[in-house]
């Protein structure tokens, strides 16, 4: 059987530069600092200072551990695949979906924060009273979120 083009690109012996070295380094070095300075910079004694950094971070930082936690494998190889699969309807309701979770973040977030709640959950027990459906609605998000994730990369 030939060889392709591909097995001999990877048999080659590569190695890393005292550059790629450096950038590693230094992007360890980054993460550390700023994980250092944000834990002395918050009271971590409490539960809002612990969870929700005292509440007193810009919008920013928390849009991007957002659009940070949800990027993943399940997302770029999976929406690769389905995008192939699908066509362009799969990018049209993506597109959707942005557009109808900026309209709940118009009608949700004045709300939020009105009432000095922080997620779903909190919402719910206090609309509808009782903590049941806070420990319901929180265990069923996290079976949820762990078998949707599980299920995508077992099929990656």
């Amino acid at each position: 059987m030939a060889s392709n083009y591909t097995s001999n690109y990877f048999n080659g012996t590569q190695s890393f530069t005292e550059s790629d070295i450096t950038v590693i380094g230094v992007y360890f070095l980054v993460n550390v600092a700023v994980g250092i300075w944000s834990s002395c910079r918050v009271s971590r004694n409490t539960l809002s200072g612990y969870f929700l950094a005292g509440r007193d971070m810009a919008w920013w930082p928390i849009g991007a551990s957002l659009f940070a936690s949800s990027e993943g494998s399940g997302l770029f190889i999976g929406l690769a695949g389905t995008g192939a699969a699908g066509g362009i309807a799969v990018a049209g309701f993506e597109w959707s979906a942005t557009y109808v979770l900026l309209a709940l973040a118009w009608v949700f977030v004045p709300v939020y924060i009105s009432s000095g709640i922080v997620t779903m959950p909190e919402y719910l027990g206090r609309r509808f009273g009782g903590e049941r459906i806070r420990m319901y609605l929180s265990a069923l998000s996290l079976m949820l979120s762990v078998f949707t994730k599980i299920s995508v990369s077992k099929a990656i």
